[in-house]
């Protein structure tokens, strides 16, 4: 009875009217659900970085519905979307454009290449060398291409999804720590439990044979989404929650079992996805709660562990907990 009533008032003094984007992203859950099941977590991470404008890394094991999700999450979204899959042989033209020689004019032409999109799903980005996966660094930062001297600006919203195999890494390149720092999230999609899994081959064999997309229907333009990312950066961080990710942060570039800690985009990217977590919860305020839920996927693929420890089992996120059992949470 407390809870509602503090339910209540919290709501009551909402200075940020959020209800529309609360209502939303819990139709874009339950739109989803109709075909990804057991996987509500990663959908709420997706939802969550979309609103904090950042790109994700999904790392998980094949056939566990990555790429399926991705689509499907595009497709919740009236927005272009383009997939691009990752080769050996894949060069940075064949993800950016080229310039074209038009006959008629004699004039080359530039033609744009699939990552001039809105969702970009990008699979098995490992696949690729690095000069590939280099042409990706100004797209995702700047959100834009530079190509033969002349910039083009991409259109909003823009969000590379990126899906690597941690499994298989026979022909497979190792990001790089600057490429890695981009993503705001990794999610590391594990296997569904039995239940979820029963109900997944149910669902399927109830399908028969019927695309997943065409249960999917699109719930969120391009102008709504612009309008609760702005809701979301407005969302009010108090100095001593800041103050908060500031010191976790920092505990992670002198922890004894850390090679390498968090960096300053790390403690932003905490910032956004901390607000983009109290707005989806209807809230016009960040609580320490927001801050340790977006912990984990910001920090997992930004700090590295020393080789002993590593070899020892221990994982990113045993270091993460100890760092937050340390420091003080603000009342």
């Amino acid at each position: 009875m407390e809870n509602e009533e503090l339910k209540d008032d919290l709501n009551f003094n909402n200075r940020i009217p959020l209800d529309d984007l609360k209502e939303s992203v819990e139709q874009i859950k339950s739109e989803l659900r109709k075909v990804i099941i057991g996987q509500d977590n990663f959908v709420e991470l997706l939802i969550v970085a979309l609103l904090a404008d950042g790109h994700v890394l999904i790392e998980g094991v094949p056939g566990i519905a990555k790429t399926v999700t991705a689509k499907l999450f595009a497709k919740v979204l009236k927005t272009d979307f383009s997939r691009i899959q990752f080769t050996p042989d894949l060069m940075p033209s064949d993800v950016l454009g080229t310039s074209v020689l038009n006959m008629k004019t004699s004039d080359f032409e530039f033609k744009k290449g699939p990552i001039f999109s809105n969702i970009v799903l990008i699979d098995e980005i490992n696949r690729a060398p690095a000069k590939t996966q280099a042409a990706l660094f100004e797209t995702m930062e700047e959100r834009q291409a530079s190509i033969d001297g002349i910039t083009y600006k991409f259109e909003s919203p823009f969000m590379v999804l990126a899906t690597q195999n941690p499994i298989e890494q026979e022909g497979t390149y190792a990001l790089p720590e600057a490429q890695l720092d981009r993503f705001i999230f990794k999610i590391k999609v594990d296997y569904p439990s039995l239940e979820d899994e029963i109900k997944i081959i149910a669902s399927h064999h109830e399908r028969k044979g019927e695309a997943p997309q065409s249960r999917i229907n699109a719930i969120l333009d391009t102008k709504s989404l612009e309008d609760y990312k702005n809701k979301t950066q407005a969302i009010v961080v108090e100095e001593k929650i800041i103050k908060y990710i500031a010191e976790i942060v920092s505990k992670t570039r002198n922890h004894p079992h850390l090679y390498l800690g968090g960096s300053p985009r790390a403690s932003i990217a905490i910032l956004n996805t901390s607000k983009a977590f109290a707005a989806i919860n209807g809230r016009d305020f960040v609580i320490p709660e927001d801050v340790k839920r977006a912990l984990n996927p910001v920090l997992n693929h930004r700090v590295i562990l020393t080789p002993e420890r590593e070899m020892e089992g221990m994982t990113t996120e045993n270091v993460i907990e100890m760092i937050v059992q340390s420091v003080e949470v603000p009342r």
